[in-house]
C-alpha cells in the first residue's frame, strides 16, 4: 500500500468557492492494545522516523531504573523528560531544576541552541540583545533525562548522544524490546537534537501509544508506563506549550488523552477509554496538512463531542489568509478511515 490523499489546499473567493490547489499525501494507523490494526488510510505500516514522538519512550531506560525516585524529580519534570517544550519560563526551571538535582550545568547539554518556540506560536518575536543557551532549545528537558541517566548508572556525560554511548544502546534495546522489533529493523537517523531517532512501521508506532495511553496497566512495562502518561496527561502544557497542538489535544481528552507530535508531520495519540493508539505521517513533513488530518481522525473514531469540537475547532478546517488577512482558501481532510478486514 502507499500514501494517499489526506489533506488538500484550497484557492478561491467567497462568492464562487474554491479549488484544489495542493494535495497532501500521508497515512494513518489505528490500533489496539495488542497491536492488532483496527482503522487505518493509505499505508498503515508506513516506515517512519518517530522524531519528537519517541520522547517518552527514549525517557524508558531512565523510568525503569527508578529514576525519578532516585534523582528526586517531581511529576513536572518528569513531563518535561517527554516534552518538546517551547521555552517557557516554568519549561527553563523545570530543566535547570533537573540538572540541578544532578550536579550539572547547561553547558552539559548536546542538543544545541535553539530560539525558544513560544515566540513561533505566541506571534512575538525575541528581544534583540536576547541571549540563548541549549536550556532553551525544545529538548532540553529530554537531554536533562539523558545526562541523569548517565550520573545514575557512573558513565561519562560526555558525547552522551554518540550512538555508540551506554545510555544510546540502552534506549535503543529498551524500545525494540517494547516495539517488539529486531534492533536492527528499526533504521537509526541523527534528529534536529543530534541524539538518534529511530523509524518503525506506523502501526506501530499506533501500538506504543494506545499502551501509553493504558500506563500502569500495560502488561509488560506497567508502573513505568504509567509514570510516563501520567506525568503527561497532567500536565500537558510541561510537555507541550501555549497555543500548541499537543497542550490543546491532550486537554480536550481531559486526562483520557495522551499526545506527542514529532517534526516532519508525525502525529502519535493514545486513548486510555478507547483502549487505542493513533499515528498519523503526512508524507512530504508539511506540518500545516497534519493537525486538519488529526482532528479528522478524532472525529471519524467518534472521539469528538461538543465541548471537545470548541477546544479543537481551530484545526477542522483552517483558513488560509493573505497579507492583508484576507481568506484565501482553506485547508481540509479528504480522506475516510477504512475498518481493517
Amino acid at each position: 500500500m502507499h500514501a494517499i490523499p489526506l489533506v488538500a489546499t484550497t484557492r478561491g473567493y467567497p462568492d464562487i468557492g474554491n479549488t484544489i490547489e495542493n494535495l497532501h499525501l500521508g497515512s494513518v494507523a489505528v490500533v489496539d492494545v495488542q497491536g492488532r490494526l483496527l482503522w487505518a488510510a493509505g499505508d498503515p505500516d508506513y516506515p517512519t522516523f518517530t522524531r519528537s514522538a519517541l520522547k517518552p519512550f527514549q525517557a524508558l531506560p531512565f523510568i525503569l531504573a527508578d529514576g525519578p525516585a532516585r534523582v528526586g524529580l517531581t511529576q513536572d519534570e518528569v513531563a518535561l523528560l517527554c516534552a518538546s517544550h517551547s521555552g517557557e519560563t516554568k519549561h527553563l526551571a523545570a530543566a535547570g531544576s533537573i540538572l540541578n538535582k544532578i550536579g550539572l550545568d547547561p553547558g552539559h547539554l548536546e542538543c544545541g541552541c535553539a530560539v525558544p518556540l513560544h515566540y513561533e506560536f505566541t506571534g512575538t518575536k525575541p528581544p534583540p540583545d536576547a541571549q540563548f543557551t541549549p536550556l532553551h532549545h525544545n529538548c532540553s528537558g529530554k537531554h536533562s533525562g539523558f545526562l541523569a541517566w548517565c550520573r545514575l548508572h557512573g558513565v561519562p556525560t560526555a558525547n552522551y548522544v554518540d550512538r555508540a554511548h551506554p545510555l544510546q544502546q540502552a534506549i535503543r534495546a529498551a524500545l525494540a524490546d517494547t516495539v517488539g522489533l529486531p534492533a536492527e529493523r528499526m533504521p537509526a537517523g541523527l534528529d534536529g537534537c543530534s541524539a538518534p531517532n529511530y523509524a518503525m512501521p506506523l502501526s506501530r508506532l499506533a501500538h506504543l501509544y494506545a499502551r501509553l495511553g493504558q500506563g500502569a496497566r500495560d502488561p509488560q512495562l506497567g508502573g513505568a508506563m504509567g509514570i510516563l502518561s501520567d506525568a503527561m496527561m497532567t500536565r500537558p502544557d510541561m510537555v507541550s506549550g501555549e497555543e500548541r497542538t499537543d497542550l490543546h489535544w491532550m486537554t480536550a481528552g481531559g486526562g483520557d488523552w495522551v499526545a506527542k507530535i514529532g517534526a516532519d508531520a508525525v502525529q502519535a495519540i493514545g486513548i486510555r477509554s478507547a483502549g487505542i493508539g493513533i499515528a498519523i505521517k503526512i508524507a512530504d513533513g508539511n506540518s500545516r496538512a497534519l493537525h486538519p488530518a488529526v482532528y479528522a481522525v478524532l472525529e471519524q473514531l467518534g472521539l469528538l463531542d461538543e465541548g471537545r469540537r470548541s477546544i479543537l475547532e481551530r484545526y477542522r478546517q483552517p483558513p488560509i489568509e493573505n497579507a492583508r488577512g484576507m481568506v484565501a482558501g482553506d485547508i481540509r481532510p479528504i480522506f475516510k478511515l477504512e475498518e481493517a478486514r
